[in-house]
């Protein structure tokens, strides 16, 4: 049962940001390496990357009391769908020719406070997101499957 899935997932956008605090640039393809995204500021080991579920920018939207969210304001690499991305954790998730490894939760920063108003950093707490080691390398493009992946 842990290891069944309704659907496959899509990844539907990715963001790229040089230095901690540079704006998002939105791309539709990235090489990833052991370190991370190609033009990101990731780094190699658990928190390469970072990914957060498509299904939760409208519940951080109303928390946070707004009409929308677009995915560059919450600072994630990665927006997936259509896969419980909890589900996976400490487990293996295939995007492409991409393999990662959920390892925890991405809490928020207090950054979320000012990009979503007041309440805006409760508003992502259980939603903000999960960081992931990188796998397997490739090139990632906006439209690939999300799926388990096996060891």
């Amino acid at each position: 049962m842990m290891a069944r899935h309704a659907r496959v997932g899509r990844l539907e956008w990715i963001g790229l940001r040089d230095a901690r605090y540079d704006p998002v640039e939105v791309v539709q393809s990235v090489e990833v390496t052991t370190a991370g995204l190609l033009g990101d500021h990731g780094r190699v080991g658990k928190r390469a990357v970072t990914l957060i579920q498509a299904e939760h920018l409208p519940v951080i939207a109303a928390l946070s009391n707004l009409s929308e969210i677009q995915p560059e304001v919450l600072r994630r690499n990665l927006l997936v769908s259509g896969l419980n991305l909890l589900a996976l954790r400490k487990g293996l998730l295939r995007l492409g020719d991409v393999i990662l490894e959920i390892e925890g939760p991405c809490p928020p920063c207090s950054r979320m406070e000012k990009a979503l108003g007041p309440g805006g950093y409760n508003a992502m707490r259980g939603h903000g997101g999960w960081y992931a080691s990188v796998m397997q390398c490739g090139v990632l493009q906006v439209g690939d499957a999300v799926e388990p992946a096996s060891p």
